[in-house]
């Protein structure tokens, strides 16, 4: 199977603008990304709409194609890039811009999930652990999955799931294993085509999570399970944190 690995750079986020930019242990952050998925796939490119990111990413010698600055998600502007790349490629593989700490082992754990020929969508959780405490489980902006004895997911959601009945909330996570979803995708090539066509669904604008909209419209997402963290970097305070992560030696 042919794998195009392809990352979503906008320069206007909200919290942070120029966030691709941001330099992390001297580097934009963009090429930190860039660098820990290469050779991993087939192919991968940077999606952008900004000519600044365009021209960063040319200066380190990466590939890059400048789409629309109208998509409303990430799985949006991968699909136009795949369409405007060209080439014969089975599975897109959607990573993250600003998610510098991506491990070799998760690309590779995505890749293996579709040895499984009922695979539509892949992507990743992590379990939990107790020391992440009862407070990172209910926060919201870290959404939870539960999935099938084979791997597939049932439901996403910002709320804590599944809700243990006649247990102290402070127990749950002593009592069961909650999993947190990272934001991390591979979407069959003629999948992505689909579910970018597909209108906004009444749980996806519920949640505000877009593959909501996929499992509402029957789609196959299977899950893989990794234990490594990765640092999703949202904020200028994020990035001072990921800072002191690489001076920790990681």
């Amino acid at each position: 199977m042919k794998f195009l690995g392809i990352i979503p750079a906008r320069y206007a986020s909200t919290r942070f603008p120029g966030k691709p930019l941001a330099l992390l242990a001297g580097q934009p952050m963009i090429r930190r990304v860039y660098k820990q998925v290469s050779g991993l796939l087939d192919e991968v490119y940077v999606a952008t709409d900004d000519l600044r990111i365009q021209e960063a990413v040319e200066a380190f010698g990466g590939k890059v194609i400048l789409t629309s600055p109208d998509h409303k998600s990430g799985t949006d502007r991968c699909y136009e890039a795949y369409t405007r790349i060209g080439g014969e490629f089975d599975v897109v593989v959607n990573i993250q811009g600003d998610e510098p700490f991506i491990h070799p082992s998760q690309i590779e754990l995505l890749k293996q999930c579709y040895q499984d020929p009922a695979t539509q969508i892949a992507t990743l959780v992590k379990p939990f652990s107790e020391a992440d405490g009862w407070e990172a489980v209910c926060n919201p902006n870290a959404p939870k999955v539960v999935f099938s004895r084979n791997m597939r997911a049932l439901y996403f959601s910002r709320s804590v799931i599944p809700y243990l009945r006649g247990q102290e909330p402070e127990r749950w996570t002593e009592l069961h294993t909650y999993y947190k979803h990272m934001g991390l995708y591979a979407y069959r090539a003629e999948v992505l085509r689909e579910i970018t066509s597909l209108p906004q669904s009444s749980l996806e604008l519920a949640e505000s999570l877009e593959q909501l909209r996929w499992l509402e419209n029957g789609y196959v997402i299977r899950v893989g399970v990794t234990d490594r963290e990765t640092i999703g970097i949202d904020t200028p305070e994020d990035l001072e944190r990921a800072e002191l992560f690489i001076q920790h030696g990681h």
